[in-house]
């Protein structure tokens, strides 16, 4: 017995890396699971099946229950095509895990508008597509009187609640998917849905290209970033037992933190309209007065 017997979960991006482990252990949690992969390079180019039906292949294998899509997350009419296949497949879907994401690193002074929309649309928009499709489907349920118990899991990242020199693109992604998620939690509760998201610190395709000595893995001991390690709480924020909805969890290694996001400041009124040449004293007093912000990474 596991704690989603019977689910029917997707996860996006499940062909390799966090991906690869989330779907894996949702399986071994008696989910029966939807590997999405249109299995593109890190740069989001080319398509390969081959990660994603090995990833079906193990599942199988191990005696658990998936089936491949190689749908595009960020096309409206294949992730709605995905979330059908899922319905069809296996009668409902329960939980949706998106995951997918490409990185396209450079300066801001580098960076070009392919870069940037290519990382936008991958992360963003293939965050929205199929949440859009999914909650369409819960709030039919729920208009039906049929109770719904739906979780949503988005992926965030340091980067995106902290940002991170040369991801200037990916940042603004993933700072996006964070405020989508509390918007998604306070707009969707009414239905039955929960909507958390995940900013994970694991070895992928894209950390060991940014981050190679600190993504090496050891020769001997715990291994922190091994992409397993956030699975659990994937697994758990995806499940019928999670009961918090619009929260963000840092994970890394053995580590879960609950990031406290942005907090309204000091107030100064003066009750009328300010002159330009009054505001510096005023926002350096506003600003010593409150907690220095978390550094940009690699600053």
């Amino acid at each position: 017995m596991g704690i989603c017997d019977e689910r029917v979960v997707i996860v996006t991006g499940a062909g390799r890396g966090l991906g690869r482990a989330h779907a894996l252990a949702f399986a071994a949690e008696g989910a029966k699971v939807i590997v999405n992969d249109i299995g593109a390079s890190l740069e989001g180019e080319g398509e390969d099946r081959t990660p994603a039906q090995e990833v079906v292949d193990e599942i199988i294998a191990a005696g658990g229950m998936a089936a491949i899509n190689s749908d595009d997350v960020a096309d409206w009419d294949a992730a709605g095509h995905m979330i059908e296949q899922a319905i069809e497949t296996w009668g409902r879907l329960d939980t949706l895990v998106c995951n997918a994401g490409i990185v396209r690193d450079r300066m801001i002074v580098n960076m070009s508008i392919d870069e940037w929309d290519a990382v936008v649309r991958v992360h963003l928009r293939g965050m929205f597509c199929p949440v859009r499709h999914a909650v369409g489907y819960w709030r039919e349920m729920s208009k039906a009187g049929t109770p719904v118990d739906g979780r949503i899991v988005n992926t965030s990242s340091g980067a995106g609640l902290f940002g991170a020199v040369s991801q200037a693109n990916y940042s603004a992604a993933k700072a996006g998917i964070a405020s989508f998620t509390a918007v998604a939690a306070a707009e969707l509760g009414r239905y039955g849905v929960l909507a958390n998201g995940i900013a994970p610190a694991a070895r992928s395709r894209m950390t060991e290209a940014a981050f190679a000595e600190m993504m090496r893995k050891p020769e001997s001991g715990f291994d922190a970033m091994d992409p397993a390690n956030v699975s659990p709480l994937v697994v758990w924020l995806g499940s019928g037992e999670c009961n918090v909805s619009g929260r963000m969890f840092e994970t890394e290694g053995g580590k879960i933190s609950v990031a406290d996001g942005w907090q309204h400041g000091s107030v100064f009124d003066k009750g009328t309209r300010w002159e330009p040449d009054e505001i510096g004293s005023i926002v350096s007093d506003l600003v010593n007065s409150g907690p220095s912000p978390a550094p940009v990474y690699g600053a």
